[in-house]
């Protein structure tokens, strides 16, 4: 039978399954056979008409199936089919210069080990010297990036973050130590970095990349490394890239799975062209709700480094029109073929996005003055807390991971992960009055939704989950 091979994400609803043998003579069949056995992932592939999600891409082996017969495409016992889901080469991209830098003594010492190899030499160094790279994110991804950049002597490197250092970013980015928790990301990026290479000049964006703001950065760099964790950030720098020219050397993580490609429109796919609409906001988890492995945004981060330096020597072969997929946690590197979409809607031949658009809205996020497009109804943790002292007759369900109820947990909560909710409506009754947690309030609205819709109408998402208990109520309890 044909095995379909499935992401981090999609794992919980398979009962944790990284991939699953189907009986199936096309790629439609096997589908079909995959939400029979796991009902929870029809949601996620498929629209309400039953159509495959524009944002879930189906390979057959390393073919993407929209370019064979799509789910028509017939399939044969030693087949692998692969889910690939949004998560949120070539010539020299450096300018050529009439005048290219010169290197000083100190630099030639610096940097000896780049000279001695033929693929860099003092010509590529100096083209590194003299190359601009826009880094949009100094995170997980972001620091290794700026690091590794710095050090190889990449003349200017444009920063865009506008956060402050959490003590929760420790365990990822390491641009950062215990002592900046507090400061401004860009402050203390930005001193790290002279630090690494003084020769280097660090060009700090301390603002929300934006459509108002994005084509005048933008344009200002020769590349554009994208460490974005957010779906409306990441298709602006794909649409800002293609507009401007620029190649975009794309990577994203969750849990211990990651991507990385170069998507330059002017030699090959853009972002768009793989995943031409944003999923849904709330159906594809952030790492913030879902996790990282600490150490895979420095994978990731160091081939988006790779790939960039690459681009500027004009050396190697970059990941355009490839898509690299990384499963850390079996230590596997598999690569896919991408191809231009004739249908693009920003970089094919008749685009109809021909200027930056409001990119909250395209990726259906309301304003935050505006309510919650779901309407979910909340309790908060004062209002849950007076309702425990008063001893109300309330169920509480916990709808994280089992992992997560040892960190921190309300004793009496029926504990039932969101991804198993479905089929465990028996263990709740409608004539309860039922509160519903998370870590966050996220995954727990969710669970209301899925509750009101099979008929529950007693049931409230406890704002700000257990991590606001925490914080507001009970301080002796972990903030994770």
């Amino acid at each position: 039978m044909p095995t379909i091979h499935l992401p981090t994400p999609l794992r919980p609803h398979t009962g944790g399954a990284a991939s699953v043998a189907v009986p199936a003579r096309t790629v439609r069949e096997a589908l079909d056979a995959l939400v029979k056995g796991y009902p929870a992932l029809k949601r996620h592939l498929f629209d309400e008409s039953g159509k495959l999600r524009s944002f879930v891409n189906i390979y057959k082996n390393d073919e993407d199936v929209r370019y064979l017969d799509r789910d028509r495409t017939p399939v044969a016992e030693s087949d692998a089919l692969s889910i690939i889901p949004s998560i949120a080469g070539g010539s020299p991209a450096a300018p050529e210069t009439a005048a290219p830098p010169s290197l000083s003594n100190e630099e030639i010492r610096r940097y000896a080990r780049h000279l001695i190899m033929p693929e860099v030499g003092m010509e590529g160094q100096t083209r590194l010297k003299a190359a601009r790279v826009l880094a949009v994110g100094t995170g997980g991804l972001g620091s290794p990036l700026a690091l590794y950049l710095a050090a190889a002597g990449v003349g200017t490197i444009g920063l865009v973050d506008f956060d402050v250092v959490d003590d929760s970013n420790l365990q990822r980015q390491v641009l950062f130590g215990s002592k900046d928790v507090g400061r401004r990301k860009l402050q203390a990026a930005s001193e790290r970095l002279r630090d690494v290479n003084a020769n280097v000049r660090v060009v700090p964006y301390e603002e929300r990349l934006t459509s108002e703001n994005a084509l005048a950065i933008v344009r200002d760099y020769d590349i554009v490394a994208d460490g974005t964790d957010n779906f409306p950030t990441r298709y602006l720098v794909n649409d800002a890239c293609v507009l401007t020219g620029k190649p975009n050397v794309y990577a994203s993580i969750f849990r211990f799975e990651g991507q990385a490609s170069v998507f330059w429109a002017a030699k090959g796919p853009c972002y768009r062209c793989l995943y031409a609409e944003p999923p849904p906001p709330g159906l594809v988890p952030s790492c913030a709700e879902g996790g990282v492995l600490g150490i895979l945004p420095g994978l990731l981060g160091v081939i988006q480094a790779t790939e960039t330096i690459k681009l500027i020597l004009g050396n190697g072969d970059p990941l355009i029109g490839r898509l690299l997929l990384v499963d850390a946690l079996a230590m596997r590197f598999r690569e896919l073929k991408l191809r231009k979409n004739p249908e693009c809607v920003v970089c094919g031949p008749s685009p109809k996005v021909t200027k930056l658009i409001d990119y909250d809205s395209f990726c259906g996020i309301a304003p935050e003055a505006a309510a919650p497009p779901s309407g979910v109804p909340e309790i908060t943790v004062e209002e849950f807390k007076a309702r425990r002292d008063r001893g109300s007759a309330t169920v509480l369900v916990d709808v994280r991971e089992p992992h997560e109820w040892a960190i921190s947990q309300f004793p009496e909560s029926l504990k039932i992960p969101l991804g198993s909710l479905t089929q465990s409506l028996n263990r709740l009754s409608t004539a309860d009055e039922i509160v519903v947690h998370c870590r966050t309030g996220g995954r727990s609205a969710k669970a209301v939704e899925i509750l009101r819709e099979a008929g529950f109408r007693k049931v409230w998402n406890l704002a700000g989950g257990i991590n606001l208990w925490a914080e507001r109520i009970d301080p002796r309890m972990a903030k994770y």
